[in-house]
């Protein structure tokens, strides 16, 4: 395992000036005395150590400006603090493991006796070596493999299921929906129409193309369209005002008799306008009378 090493913040002196240059925290004038530059912050040393350093892991004390710091997974140690657990041994430019006491190991110890185990072959971890965690458990890299193909995942992306580990793509075989259009898997998102799936990519209007997701539409045979393409290409125009009938909004209730349609509100008398939605009427060279007007043709 690899750690940062650096020599803590940034520190500066400042010589002497006419304007003031003071600490962020106790207001102390720094002009002639050394500083420290942090977050873009300015402040003397004593304040850097009261508000600012970091605690080392192992001492619990400051790490203070002039000190070397060693840092690892949001841990710090002063450099002489960074030693085995077990042994003491110093583990500067040394392989070492952060074993689940959170103290950093050698590779001597931890190959001895209490050596984390690698969940796929059992075997012990050195320090050193590459590996995987997840939910508290530890793999060799190349242990941490798919439970489908068996091929190593090391640190790709993947998908836990129960007690099993996948590859993206065996994930997406296994337990995707397939889109009713395309046949592929649906991994992210989609659109459902009749409890059927769909990629929102596919699930478009069969004239223009545009993706209906969250939109009106209307469905005819297994082929879907937008209002404006519905309207332009496949409904029916009402005998009366000459106008698509789509069944939106107004007039969604429609009216046909011998190959032709009306909306419901357009179906009214030729001569007198009363409507004959629900009611007798009388067709006449495909015209529509009430029966009291069609007496008087």
């Amino acid at each position: 395992m690899a750690y940062h090493r650096h020599a803590g913040p940034s520190s500066y002196t400042v010589g002497t000036m006419s304007e003031r240059f003071d600490c962020h925290y106790c207001r102390d004038n720094l002009h002639g005395k050394k500083y420290v530059q942090k977050e873009g912050r300015h402040c003397c040393v004593k304040c850097f150590e009261k508000f600012c350093a970091n605690t080392c892991a192992e001492c619990r004390k400051p790490i203070g400006a002039d000190s070397k710091e060693l840092h690892f997974r949001n841990r710090y140690w002063h450099e002489n603090c960074f030693r085995c657990f077990k042994c003491s041994v110093s583990l500067v430019n040394e392989p070492f493991m952060l074993k689940e006491n959170n103290k950093v190991w050698c590779s001597k110890c931890t190959a001895g006796e209490g050596a984390t185990h690698c969940k796929g072959c059992q075997k012990p971890l050195v320090a050193g070596d590459q590996n995987v965690e997840y939910k508290k458990s530890v793999w060799h890299k190349d242990c941490f493999v798919c439970c489908q193909c068996k091929k190593a995942i090391g640190t790709d992306k993947f998908f836990p299921k129960d007690d099993e580990i996948y590859c993206i793509a065996c994930h997406e075989q296994k337990f995707s929906k397939a889109c009713v259009k395309c046949k592929n898997p649906i991994t992210s998102g989609g659109v459902a129409y009749q409890d059927q799936p769909y990629h929102a990519e596919c699930f478009v209007c069969s004239t223009c193309t545009k993706k209906l997701g969250g939109q009106r539409f209307t469905a005819v045979e297994d082929q879907f369209y937008c209002v404006d393409c519905y309207k332009s290409f496949v409904a029916k125009k009402c005998s009366g005002c000459k106008n698509p009938i789509t069944g939106f909004g107004k007039g969604t209730n429609v009216v046909s008799h011998e190959g032709h349609t009306w909306h419901d509100y357009c179906f009214n008398c030729k001569k007198c306008s009363i409507p004959l939605a629900n009611k007798p009427f009388v067709f006449h060279v495909e015209q529509v009378y009430c029966p009291t007007c069609a007496k008087r043709l």
